[in-house]
């Protein structure tokens, strides 16, 4: 731990979610869990990255405020309180577009492009060559995303930790090349060494990659194989109910490393429950796949009951007002710390002719 402390005597967090739809257990076990537990630990600042929507959804703006908007939805109803936490709304953070420009000065174009991630979302979409000059420059902006707010963590899924990397790797030369900071410095030693930038680490959840209902490929909205945040219990046992395992009978062995299992560890919190399902299940005694398939989706829905109340009252337009509201306020609380970490930068590159004030109504 650094001494990067801020004036609340914490380190900080960001990270966040671009707005692409609803939330699921995914989500939920990649990195919502992490950020609810960390609230009262840590100063935190939730993204939304709805600039980043516009990388693939150029042509969709209605869509990506709708998203925008339900995002926080989603987040106030998994336990993220903006009473604890700051909600930083990406579009209205203009420090985020100017260090994204000096910090692309500091990642060469081959180095942006090798990132796995980027590549596998090209593929996952279909892009070839035809995507826009922002695509990859998305993957700098989330260098700036990060470092604007000097973290030391970001609760990532698992298929966002490559971004993580060429963020670390910036922090580092920055920090080098306008702080001073010797090469040699380890990690965790940057800023008690003069460094403006922590080095920030990325931190998986539970679960790094929950399965769909499909049992193959990862959750995912757009695979049509996901449990969402605000399904009802009749959705979480019809979904769960369609879950592959390939077992024939049950008086027949099954393997506890199946998707079903991968289900059971996420979601039944009891160690002795988990083991006698296992025993039963790997040794095929009378116990059947849609006996554990329900228990689970019981599990399930005494998780997301809370969640389901908390989103009530942010129901409807007038629910959608409220989050308008909360946005505005937080947007002033976001841009005060992203002005702070801006002018502290420009110092050290030289660039500092005078501080400016943002006025946001």
């Amino acid at each position: 731990m650094s001494d990067n402390k801020t004036s609340t005597g914490r380190a900080r967090i960001l990270t966040g979610d671009t707005p692409t739809g609803q939330l699921h257990l995914g989500h939920w076990v990649g990195s919502l869990e992490n950020r609810v537990a960390l609230q009262d630990q840590y100063e935190c600042f939730f993204l939304i990255a709805n600039m980043h929507a516009f990388t693939t959804r150029a042509d969709k703006p209605a869509d990506i405020r709708r998203s925008t908007i339900d995002i926080v939805k989603d987040w106030i109803a998994c336990g993220m309180d903006p009473e604890k936490s700051t909600f930083v709304l990406q579009t209205e953070i203009p420090g985020i577009a100017e260090l994204s420009w000096y910090l692309a000065m500091l990642l060469p174009f081959n180095r942006v492009m090798r990132n796995p991630t980027l590549k596998s979302e090209l593929e996952d979409k279909g892009l070839g060559d035809n995507y826009s000059f922002g695509f990859p420059m998305y993957s700098v902006g989330q260098c700036a995303d990060i470092l604007l707010f000097r973290p030391e963590l970001v609760p990532v899924g698992e298929d966002q930790l490559a971004h993580i990397e060429p963020c670390r790797e910036v922090a580092r030369r920055f920090n080098q090349m306008y702080c001073g900071v010797n090469p040699h410095t380890e990690d965790e030693d940057y800023v008690k060494a003069g460094g403006l930038f922590p080095i920030p680490t990325g931190l998986v959840g539970r679960v790094a990659r929950l399965v769909g209902t499909d049992g193959k490929h990862k959750m995912s909205k757009s695979l049509n194989n996901a449990i969402f945040l605000n399904d009802t219990f009749k959705q979480i046992k019809k979904k769960m109910g369609g879950l592959y395992t390939g077992r024939m009978t049950m008086d027949e062995p099954g393997d506890i490393t199946n998707s079903l299992f991968e289900y059971v560890h996420a979601f039944i919190r009891d160690d002795d429950r988990i083991k006698e399902l296992e025993e039963a299940y790997s040794k095929g005694d009378n116990i059947g796949d849609g006996h554990i398939k329900v228990e689970v989706a019981e599990h399930i829905d005494k998780l997301l009951e809370p969640m389901r109340e908390r989103r009530v009252p942010y129901e409807g337009e007038a629910g959608d007002q409220k989050i308008l509201e909360l946005l505005r306020e937080h947007t002033k609380q976001a841009n005060n710390a992203a002005e702070e970490t801006l002018y502290l930068a420009k110092q050290a590159m030289k660039i500092d002719f005078g501080k400016r004030s943002l006025l946001f109504e």
